[in-house]
């Protein structure tokens, strides 16, 4: 628990190539900020992190509870991608630690390399591209087609798979989707009534679930033999919800034409480290190396949207969009001092909280609570009667998580 902030500027890092954006973002506050282009394992990580107040991280570093118990000083989680699976989420909302992601800065940037695969993929690209690379020239239409009046099935219909519908439907796909709640369908893309349903009706299937734990092996031998003869599968999601050799026995035998894949079970640390699949040396298949986010424009608005999320909560508290925290959107105090007192939701806190204020004499200028499952967050404004006793009843109370206090 903290009451007050650091001494010195706010300690900032950032892994995993970050665009420099957001460090200007961060700079322009007072942060110092220290990147590195690579992940980094539990031990490394705790290593580097000691003292930091603010991390960044995209899809390859992992945040567990070790990692949190070891650095106490940790205030916010900037995930500069779509994912969190990789942060223990729970175990940050109970350290009193903000997550902010990116779910909509890199959608367009996923959504069109699926559109180029699956025309590559429809069209033979990459096959002819080797043959043409090897002296051959391969002139025939067998086995090429328009995209024109196939069947896309998406399975998972978020921000990535709604996108994805609309466009494709405007290059002449019929669009079929599969995804566990109720989604209102865009366009003319239809709702199948369960998995099954659509990879026996689809002509390319496209993977875009999220990363809960529950969706690991999610797609397997089972559901591979269950699509049409020379379907195209693609999957742009998360690498541990596919059987990566059931895919490859599928491909082999001539049952699925082809398949594009972004993500894998396991992936390289850094650029340039060595990369392992059963699927590599395949003509019919396009591997690329987690990029589907990766995209200069995505990258640079990523930078950007994360780092004003933890630039606000740093400078004034604010939670709005945080993935374990309640959400509060604030702005700038203007001369008040703001105490901002994350807690565990129980009954009575609010009483308790301000029962303080109350004996130390705190004249409330304005204040804010938000809940969020076990944990509450409150932000109260003062402008005259704060004093180091009135902080020190308010970390002592039983239910305080963390304590931050902002100077006027």
């Amino acid at each position: 628990m903290i009451a007050r902030p650091q001494v010195g500027p706010t300690r900032v890092l950032l892994l995993e190539n970050i665009h420099p954006d957001a460090v200007a973002a961060l700079e322009a506050v007072g942060c110092e900020v220290t990147s590195i282009e690579t992940a980094l394992d539990e031990d490394e990580l705790i290593e580097q992190a000691a003292g930091v107040a603010l991390l960044g991280i995209r899809s390859k570093t992992e945040v567990t509870d070790r990692v949190l118990e070891a650095l106490p000083e940790l205030q916010g989680i900037g995930a500069f991608c779509i994912g969190t699976n990789q942060i223990d989420l729970i175990s940050a909302a109970s350290r009193g630690v903000a997550v902010f992601n990116a779910p909509f800065s890199n959608t367009r940037s996923v959504v069109e390399l699926a559109l180029a695969e699956i025309i590559a993929l429809t069209r033979r690209l990459t096959e002819k591209d080797r043959g043409m690379h090897a002296g051959v020239w391969d002139k025939t239409a067998a086995g090429l087609h328009e995209v024109r009046g196939r069947t896309l099935g998406i399975v998972g219909y978020g921000n990535i798979g709604t996108q994805l519908s609309v466009l494709a439907e405007n290059l002449g796909m019929s669009v079929l989707f599969y995804d566990t709640a109720d989604k209102l369908p865009l366009g003319n893309a239809r709702a199948t009534g369960s998995l099954d349903e659509l990879l026996e009706e689809a002509d390319v299937v496209t993977l875009h679930v999220d990363g809960r734990p529950g969706n690991s092996g999610f797609f397997g031998e089972e559901e591979f033999a269950r699509m049409k003869p020379g379907a195209i599968f693609l999957n742009l999601s998360r690498g541990f919800v596919v059987d990566q050799e059931a895919l490859r026995a599928h491909l082999d035998s001539g049952h699925l034409s082809g398949a594009a894949i972004d993500v894998f079970p396991e992936e390289p640390k850094g650029r340039g480290d060595q990369f392992v699949s059963p699927l590599r040396g395949m003509p019919n298949v396009i591997l690329t190396p987690h990029i589907g986010g990766s995209t200069e424009e995505a990258q640079q608005d990523i930078g950007r949207f994360v780092a004003g999320k933890l630039r606000d909560y740093l400078t004034h508290g604010g939670t709005a969009l945080s993935v374990n925290l309640p959400h509060l959107g604030l702005q700038d105090r203007a001369g008040a001092t703001r105490l901002v007192l994350i807690h565990r939701n129980t009954p009575g806190v609010l009483a308790a909280i301000n029962a303080v204020f109350a004996a130390e004499k705190v004249n409330i200028d304005g204040q804010y609570l938000s809940t969020k499952g076990d944990v509450g967050y409150v932000i109260t404004d003062v402008a005259t009667g704060l004093t180091p006793q009135a902080e020190k009843a308010l970390l002592d109370l039983p239910d305080t998580i963390r304590l931050r206090v902002l100077p006027g």
